[in-house]
């Protein structure tokens, strides 16, 4: 029963996907196409084509601009030795409305705490807009530099959310050093509200990848956060996140697909959480 919402809220965001699929015959939209969806392509390409084509990493959010539907699955194993599984993962459809901007709209996630004593439920709604600073290709400087704020309301079921909305503004970049390539994010957690309860977050994140034979791309990233006020008032934690990326494999027309996958290690001597598996599915477009 668990799967049966996940599944309607993941087949409606799909369907304007396949729309778009549908409505080009090619990987780029066509110039002489003047039709809504083919000045949209025309933009979006346009805009991917002024910043690098790193892959997104498996847990740092990407300072690059995307068009894709995505979906993660994460397995949390608590302090107790129960894990949790998080289906969603607060991710979900990405587009490219305006040039330099993207938006998210997630998923709200499914989580299932193994647990007869904590009730399994929906996470919160979340919304995240990027905008692009400052970005060069590969031929032009292989770096990118980009704004974010997210806002989370508290529409989560059975206490799987937060008490208040949460405000996240961060800044990411990225630099390109041939195969190699730095992607990372600095921000913070702030609540509208209870903030001496549900306290601040400080995160500080960094994915080193490499790519390999075009398709591959292993990686290690550091997760770190840094909490302030409520329960876990002035711990830190990090996680060392090995991982590998594949991608972008096409499928048909403009639809590709990449997966991911990362297992979570805590270097810190506190942490919520270890020794975390997490699975990321792509349909980019």
């Amino acid at each position: 029963m668990r799967w049966h919402p996940v599944i309607a809220i993941t087949a409606l965001l799909l369907l304007p996907i396949f729309a778009f699929g549908q409505s080009t015959g090619s990987q780029t939209a066509s110039t002489n196409d003047s039709s809504c969806i083919g000045k949209w392509f025309a933009r979006v390409d346009e805009t991917q084509s002024e910043q690098p084509h790193w892959i997104t990493p498996v847990a740092t959010t990407t300072p690059r601009l995307e068009e894709e539907f995505r979906y993660d699955v994460a397995w949390q194993r608590s302090n107790a030795g129960i894990t949790a599984e998080n289906y969603g993962g607060s991710k979900g459809l990405e587009l490219i409305p305006l040039k330099r901007v993207e938006v998210i709209f997630s998923v709200p996630p499914y989580v299932v705490h193994n647990n007869p004593a904590v009730p399994n439920g929906f996470g919160d709604f979340q919304a995240l807009i990027k905008y692009r600073l400052l970005s060069a290709d590969e031929k032009h400087g292989n770096y990118i530099l980009t704004a974010f704020f997210a806002v989370s309301a508290p529409t989560g079921t059975h206490g799987n959310g937060a008490l208040r909305a949460i405000l996240t503004p961060t800044i990411a970049y990225g630099k390109g050093f041939g195969y190699f390539d730095v992607q990372g994010t600095l921000g913070a957690t702030l609540p509208a509200g209870d903030t001496a309860v549900i306290g601040r977050t400080y995160n500080w994140n960094n994915a080193l990848q490499y790519r390999v034979l075009r398709k591959f791309w292993p990686e290690v990233e550091f997760n770190s956060s840094l909490f302030a006020e409520g329960k876990n008032d002035g711990k830190k934690q990090t996680f060392v996140t090995p991982g590998l990326v594949i991608g972008r494999l096409h499928i048909w027309r403009r639809l590709n697909f990449t997966v991911g996958g990362g297992f979570q290690i805590a270097a810190t001597h506190f942490h919520t959480n270890n020794h975390n598996g997490i699975l990321s599915l792509r349909l980019p477009f």
